[in-house]
């Protein structure tokens, strides 16, 4: 790819987040806490056009402020009442009148995209309600309980986003889900080594049983064969949802909705880097950005 064009997506990159930054500050706070803690998706939803770009900004921040309620605090009951609370503004945004809904930049924002827009309110609810029924959890017990997680946590995201693309189509929500999952997991992959930081085990017990490996040997970030062997079973799961996914994908015109796809190229980015270190998660180079990213974002707006 010429630089002409990585210059000329970057540009477009920039000019959105101006035009952001000069209007409503409500998509302002929704962008940059986006950038902060979800930063791949922030260049993907840059990327979006139109309405679904402002669907995404809503829906991907109070994804952003849900998911940090764990982080956020230590004891449970609070948790639940933060939760609580977004999930009362979701029902209040349904109602169609702006004075009901609370004065977070969030809310206002999500007030927008479900005034414009028909979003299902059961995918909102589904990024309450899973954090709700593991916000004691220390760890999944299964597998299974890991996807079905993030299929509520992520994958709903792409059925809003697509409903915001206006498309309600069974396949492509069928490449939305294996795509989640696979976001999902990679993200949990992302995010053990810092257990101990999170007071939360990414890898599931069954897999930790099966290889003979301690929560403990995970907290203190020790490396060893058994644990490389957990994270390349999970990381082999994530792979299987990607491909999965990208052949669903093939299915899809090239246009407004193959964008909404876009997550997929970092997903594969870090699965491929994660090979390349033999499944230490703890490796430095995971953590670095990938210099390629840009491009290949270029490359898959406009490759068929």
């Amino acid at each position: 790819m010429n630089n002409f064009k990585v210059f000329k997506l970057r540009a477009t990159i920039f000019k959105t987040i101006l035009r952001y930054k000069s209007t409503q500050s409500s998509a302002e706070y929704c962008l940059d806490s986006i950038k902060k803690y979800d930063y791949e998706n922030f260049l993907c939803t840059l990327l979006l056009q139109n309405l679904a770009r402002s669907v995404a900004l809503a829906v991907r921040g109070l994804n952003v402020e849900i998911s940090r309620v764990t982080e956020q605090v230590s004891q449970v009951n609070t948790g639940l009442m933060r939760l609580k609370f977004w999930e009362e503004a979701i029902d209040k945004c349904y109602l169609k009148d702006f004075k009901q809904v609370p004065k977070h930049p969030v809310a206002i924002e999500l007030f927008k995209a479900i005034s414009r827009t028909n979003l299902s309110k059961r995918y909102l609810k589904n990024l309450v309600v899973a954090r709700q029924n593991t916000i004691d959890s220390k760890h999944f017990r299964l597998i299974d309980d890991l996807e079905k997680y993030v299929e509520q946590t992520v994958s709903s995201t792409y059925y809003l986003i697509l409903e915001g693309s206006n498309v309600r189509n069974l396949d492509i929500d069928h490449a939305a889900s294996h795509l989640g999952k696979a976001q999902g997991i990679v993200q949990h992959l992302r995010s053990i080594p810092y257990s101990r930081k999170l007071n939360f085990i990414q890898i599931p017990e069954e897999v930790l049983v099966k290889n003979r490996v301690s929560q403990e040997e995970i907290l203190r970030g020790t490396v060893s064969k058994a644990l490389t062997d957990c994270v390349y079973e999970i990381a082999s799961r994530a792979h299987q949802h990607l491909q999965k996914s990208k052949q669903l994908q093939m299915k899809i015109p090239r246009g407004e909705t193959k964008r909404v796809f876009l997550p997929a190229i970092p997903v594969e980015i870090y699965l491929d880097k994660l090979q390349q270190v033999e499944y230490n998660v703890f490796d430095p180079e995971l953590q670095r950005r990938s210099w390629t990213l840009l491009p290949k974002l270029y490359f898959g707006i406009w490759k068929k």
